[in-house]
C-alpha cells in the first residue's frame, strides 16, 4: 500500500510538472481570464484608478530617484556577476537557477538507473581529467639559485608558485633517494633535506652531509640552489659528477645481489644522468653550444631507456642554435612518433623547418592571387598541427603577450607549456626570415578547422578542459592566464550590464527633461496597454451582457 501512494504521489507530481512545462500559456490565460471577471468583487478598477491619481501626484525627483536606485542596484549585480565569472568561469545567477529552479521544474531526471549511470560517467570524466592534466618535469628548467632567485633579487616578485616548488621536491625524493638512505649518514641528512620546506635549512644540511663525505646529491642541492652564478653551479655540478660516477660504478657491480642494492643503483643511475645533463645545460647557457650537444648525445647514447628527463629536447634547443638543421630533423624523424607522447616543442620545431623552406619568400598578398604551393600547403599544415597541439604559443611568439620565467613543472598543451617554450625558442624563430610573419597570417586559421565546441579534436585528442585550473597553479599570480577556449560572456551579465546602462540613461534623461519624459513615459504606457484594452473591448463586444452579468455574480 505504501509503494502505491508513493508511486501514485509521483505520477501526480509529474504530471503536474508536465502541466506547468507545456501547458504553461494555457494557465496564464485562464488566470488572466478570472482576474477580469473577478474585476467587479475584487475593485480591480477602483484600485487602478487609486493608482494612476498618486502616480500622477509624484514628482519628477521620485522618477530620478527610482530610475538611479535601479541603475546602482544592478551595477553592483554587474559587478558581483563579472567578479564571479573571472573566479569561477561562470554566471553565479546562471548556475543558482540550473542548481535549485531546474529540479523544481523536473529539468533533473531522478531515476536511479540514470543516476547510477552519470555517477559512472563522472568517474570515467574524472579519470579522463586526470589523466589529461599530467603535470611534466621542464625539460629545460632554470636554476633556482642562479636564475629564479636573481629574478626576485632584482623585481621582488616570486617566479615560482608553492604548487610547483612541492612538485620539484616530490621529483627529488623520488629521484635522489632510496631505502638503504638510512645506512649511509651523509645520504640520511639528504633524505631529510630534500623534505625540508625552508631553501636555508637545505642548504645547511647539504653542508653538513658534505662534512661526512663526498656526497653527490649534496653537490646537486648546492648548484641548484645556493649557486649564484652559471660558472659557480658548473664548478659543483663537476664535483658531484666525481663523487656519482663512484657511487654509481660501485652500485654497479652489486645491483644483481638483491632488491636493495637494484633500488640503490637506480638512484645512482638517475643521479648521474640528472648532474650529466644540468653540465649540458650549463655548457649550453656559457656559449658552449658545440660541447653541450656531445654531451647531451653522449648521455642519450649510454642511457637511451631514461626518456623521463625528455633529454631530446634539451638537444633540439642546443642544435637549433647552432642552426643545424639537417640534424634537427633527424632527431624529429625519431622523436614524432605516433606512439611517443608530443610536446610543443616537437610540433613547433617541426612546424619551424617547414616553414624555413618558404617563409623568405612568402607573401600573403601573392599567395591569395596564385594559390598556395605544394611546400607552402605543407608549412601551413605543420602550422595548423603544432597550433591545434597548443593555441597559446603563438601569441607569446608574436610577442603578443610578455614572457614570464618558465615554471619548473609544465601541463602539456597548456600556458605553462607555451611560456616554457617561447621562452627559449622565440630566438630561433626570429632567426629565420619570414617565419614569424608566416605563423603571424596562418595561426588563426586553425580554430576554423576544430569542432566547436571542441568535443573531438581535428589532428590530436580533444583540448582538455581543465588546463586552465592546473596552469594557475603552476603560473605566479602576477601572470594573466592564458585561456582556451575562450569563455563567452553569460546572458545574465550582459542583461544586467544593458539594464543598468537603459536605468542610468533614463534617470539622466528624467532629471534634465522631467516634462518630456512624462509624456513620453504616458505615451508609452497606453501604447503597452492598446492591444489588451483592444482586445478586452471585441471580447465585450462578442459575448452577450447577460453571461458578464451572471458570471460577475458568479
Amino acid at each position: 500500500m505504501a509503494e502505491a501512494g508513493t508511486g501514485f504521489l509521483e505520477q501526480l507530481k509529474s504530471c503536474i510538472v508536465w502541466s506547468w512545462t507545456y501547458l504553461w500559456t494555457l494557465w496564464f490565460f485562464i488566470m488572466l481570464f478570472l482576474v477580469y471577471i473577478l474585476r467587479v468583487p475584487l475593485k480591480i478598477n477602483d484600485n487602478l484608478t487609486t493608482v494612476s491619481m498618486f502616480l500622477n501626484t509624484l514628482t519628477p525627483k521620485f522618477y530620478v530617484a527610482l530610475t538611479g536606485t535601479s541603475s546602482l542596484i544592478s551595477g553592483l549585480i554587474l559587478i558581483f556577476e563579472w567578479w564571479y565569472f573571472r573566479k569561477y568561469g561562470t554566471s553565479f545567477i546562471e548556475q543558482v537557477s540550473v542548481s535549485h529552479l531546474r529540479p523544481l521544474l523536473g529539468g533533473v531526471d531522478n531515476s536511479a538507473p540514470n543516476a547510477a549511470n552519470a555517477a559512472n560517467g563522472d568517474a570515467d570524466s574524472n579519470r579522463q581529467s586526470v589523466s589529461e592534466c599530467k603535470v611534466w618535469r621542464n625539460p629545460l628548467n632554470l636554476f633556482r639559485g642562479a636564475e629564479y632567485n636573481r629574478y626576485t633579487w632584482v623585481t621582488g616578485r616570486e617566479p615560482l608558485t608553492y604548487y610547483d616548488m612541492n612538485l620539484s621536491a616530490q621529483d627529488h625524493q623520488t629521484f635522489f633517494t632510496c631505502d638503504t638512505d638510512h645506512m649511509r649518514p651523509a645520504d640520511a641528512i639528504m633524505q631529510k633535506a630534500w623534505r625540508e620546506r625552508n631553501p636555508q635549512a637545505r642548504i645547511s644540511a647539504a653542508h653538513e652531509a658534505l662534512e661526512l663525505n663526498e656526497c653527490a646529491t649534496a653537490y646537486i642541492l648546492l648548484a641548484e640552489e645556493e649557486a649564484t652564478t652559471i660558472v659557480e653551479a658548473e664548478k659543483l655540478f663537476k664535483q658531484a659528477l666525481k663523487a656519482g660516477e663512484g657511487c654509481y660504478r660501485r652500485s654497479q657491480q652489486l645491483q644483481h645481489h638483491g632488491a636493495q642494492y637494484e633500488a640503490q643503483h637506480r638512484r645512482d643511475t638517475n643521479v648521474l644522468v640528472y648532474i650529466k645533463r644540468r653540465l649540458a645545460m650549463c655548457a649550453r647557457k656559457l656559449g658552449r653550444t658545440r660541447e653541450a650537444v656531445k654531451m647531451m648525445r653522449d648521455l642519450m647514447k649510454e642511457f637511451p631507456l631514461l626518456s623521463m628527463f625528455n633529454i631530446h629536447e634539451n638537444l633540439l634547443e642546443a642544435l637549433l642554435e647552432l642552426q643545424a638543421y639537417a640534424d634537427v630533423q633527424a632527431v624529429l624523424a625519431k622523436y614524432d612518433d605516433i606512439s611517443l607522447p608530443k610536446s610543443a616543442t616537437i610540433c613547433y620545431t617541426a612546424a619551424l623547418l617547414k616553414a624555413r623552406a618558404v617563409s623568405d619568400k612568402f607573401s600573403p598578398e601573392a599567395a591569395s592571387r596564385r594559390g598556395l604551393s605544394t611546400a607552402e600547403m605543407n608549412a601551413v599544415e605543420a602550422i595548423h598541427r603544432a597550433v591545434e597541439f597548443n593555441p597559446h604559443v603563438p601569441k607569446y611568439l608574436l610577442e603578443m603577450k610578455s614572457l614570464i620565467l618558465p615554471p619548473e613543472h609544465i601541463l602539456k598543451r597548456g600556458d605553462s607549456e607555451a611560456i616554457a617554450y617561447a621562452f627559449f625558442h622565440l630566438q630561433h624563430w626570429k632567426r629565420v626570415e619570414g617565419a614569424l610573419n608566416l605563423l603571424h597570417c596562418t595561426w588563426e586559421g586553425t580554430f576554423r578547422m576544430i569542432p566547436y565546441p571542441l568535443e573531438k579534436g581535428h589532428l590530436f585528442y580533444p583540448y582538455p578542459i581543465c588546463t586552465e585550473t592546473a596552469d594557475r597553479e603552476l603560473l605566479p599570480s602576477f601572470h594573466e592566464v592564458s585561456v582556451y577556449p575562450k569563455k563567452e560572456l553569460p546572458f545574465f551579465i550582459l542583461f544586467t550590464a544593458g539594464l543598468c546602462s537603459f536605468t542610468a540613461m533614463l534617470a539622466l534623461l528624467t532629471h534634465q527633461f522631467p516634462e518630456l519624459m512624462g509624456v513620453f513615459a504616458k505615451a508609452f504606457l497606453s501604447t503597452l496597454f492598446a492591444p489588451l484594452n483592444f482586445v478586452m473591448e471585441k471580447v465585450e463586444s462578442i459575448l452577450p451582457s447577460s453571461l458578464w452579468h451572471q458570471l460577475t455574480r458568479i
